[in-house]
């Protein structure tokens, strides 16, 4: 997947950061090289990703999905460093990917699962697991009557928010989510819009998503577009 050819005229993503008093980043990236099989993504790429929202934009087949991959460490850079909380991915990737919640929409991993069994996994591998944060999750997804179902059974929607309500209360420092308000019913995504609008505002979790376009009225750390 890195054996792309370097190219010194090689794309880098846009940041723009939020005009606000900078603290100590919640992720770290130093010096990153990131292909896709058809080009260089990034090379030699810096940034830092603090607490709060941040937005990957891009549109279909631009690396939206990739890059979570690569920020969550499922697919590591070619070379370059990622330090979250100052947990390097290179030095100790198991610590590393214990403060990190990603979880691919489109996988088929727990289908079999049923989704108590999901959440109970989630709160096993999260120390800042919240129950009360679930409680309300379920109950603002309106998944009360699906937690004795496996994932198999569920709509494309509700599947997809029962992935969300585990990320979302999992406590993890470094949250991706990817495309988190597709295939959602109107209620659903008036709900989300109200907890991520709360979770750009968390002192000590970074939210990524990835997207087309910034949701409406909700703040934001930073935007990462990418070419």
């Amino acid at each position: 997947m890195h054996n792309t050819p370097w190219h010194p005229n090689a794309p880098q993503p846009a940041v723009t950061q939020a005009n606000k008093p900078r603290a100590a980043p919640i992720l770290r990236l130093s010096g990153v090289r990131f292909s896709l099989p058809e080009r260089v993504l990034f090379e030699n790429w810096s940034v830092d990703i603090a607490a709060g929202l941040t937005l990957v934009r891009g549109g279909d087949g631009s690396g939206k999905t990739t890059m979570l991959a690569m920020l969550a460490g499922d697919v590591p850079p070619a070379a370059g460093e990622l330090t979250l909380k100052g947990v390097s991915l290179s030095t100790d990737p198991e610590a590393y990917h214990r403060q990190v919640f990603r979880a691919d929409p489109r996988a088929d991993t727990h289908d079999a699962m049923p989704v108590a069994h999901l959440f109970r996994a989630v709160e096993a591998l999260h120390p800042g697991f919240s129950t009360t944060d679930l409680a309300d999750l379920v109950a603002g997804f309106a998944l009360q009557e699906h937690v004795g179902k496996s994932l198999s059974m569920l709509s494309t929607g509700t599947r997809r928010k029962v992935l969300l309500a585990a990320a979302l209360a999992s406590g993890a420092a470094l949250t991706l989510l990817d495309e988190p308000f597709a295939a959602l019913d109107r209620p659903s995504i008036n709900f989300l819009h109200e907890v991520l609008t709360d979770a750009a505002h968390h002192p000590s979790r970074a939210f990524v998503i990835a997207d087309h376009e910034a949701p409406a009225g909700m703040p934001l750390a930073a935007c990462i577009d990418l070419a």
